[in-house]
């Protein structure tokens, strides 16, 4: 997902709404739904499903860390991590939503605990960044909101709510001026304009064309979630994310 972003932290009730609709929608999901193939390359609904719950545990342990001040990776190694998807993607569905709901609950609980001297405290991100503990927050809300999306059954970023949508174009748009800037192949400039927000961004030192569209599909192409068909002007090819 995309870095955090220096704003004011996600408010834990948001990031609970957007937790229940994704825990809403695996409720609905049957066995055969989470073999499907979800909106990830190579990865079924159950890739994703298995991600978001260990990501809400890694992400436990940068709380963890804030709280006690003893070092707690977000993930142990990148290889247990990847192996613990994989090892999950092929449960059944009730299994799936339990998991999740359970990880949930143990992020809300230590997050209820944290004070406000904690929050402040510094961590690191599994690449490195450090980060306040309060920033954890609207890493988690990504996960939540982008994953639903990804599963695709039903949920879109036309459904993401309008305040996410702005923070995320944002961000969005400062990654990938940083992408494009350390990428291989030049990718001329472009300007941002949202056609239902006053958002613009400009990603390159100068913009030789527009690209417009409502703000939720332009938050979708910037991440990587769509092609950018549903976007006017001359849409270029992006790098991948880093």
């Amino acid at each position: 997902m995309t870095s955090a972003a220096p704003e004011d932290p996600v408010s834990l009730d948001t990031l609970t709404e957007a937790t229940d609709r994704l825990l809403d929608t695996m409720r609905k999901l049957t066995d055969d739904d989470v073999a499907e193939p979800s909106l990830l390359p190579g990865w079924t609904r159950g890739h994703v499903l298995a991600h978001v719950a260990r990501n809400a545990d890694s992400l436990l342990n940068l709380l963890l860390w804030a709280h006690t001040g003893v070092e707690i990776p977000q993930y142990a190694s990148m290889f247990l991590r990847d192996f613990e998807i994989d090892a999950g993607a092929p449960r059944p569905a009730a299994e799936q939503h339990a998991d999740n709901a359970a990880a949930a609950r143990r992020w809300r609980a230590l997050a209820d605990s944290l004070t406000d001297d904690t929050w402040h405290a510094e961590v690191r991100t599994r690449q490195g960044r450090p980060i306040p503990a309060s920033e954890v927050r609207w890493m988690r809300l990504q996960e939540v909101e982008i994953h639903h999306a990804d599963l695709n059954v039903g949920y879109s970023p036309a459904d993401w709510p309008a305040s996410f949508v702005a923070r995320v174009l944002r961000q969005a748009t400062v990654d990938m001026n940083r992408i494009t800037a350390a990428a291989t192949e030049p990718v001329p400039g472009f300007e941002l304009r949202a056609t239902d927000t006053d958002f613009t961004g400009l990603v390159g030192a100068a913009a030789t064309r527009t690209v417009s569209g409502p703000a939720a599909a332009l938050a979708a192409w910037m991440l990587g979630r769509s092609d950018g068909a549903d976007l006017s002007g001359e849409v270029p090819i992006l790098p991948p994310w880093k």
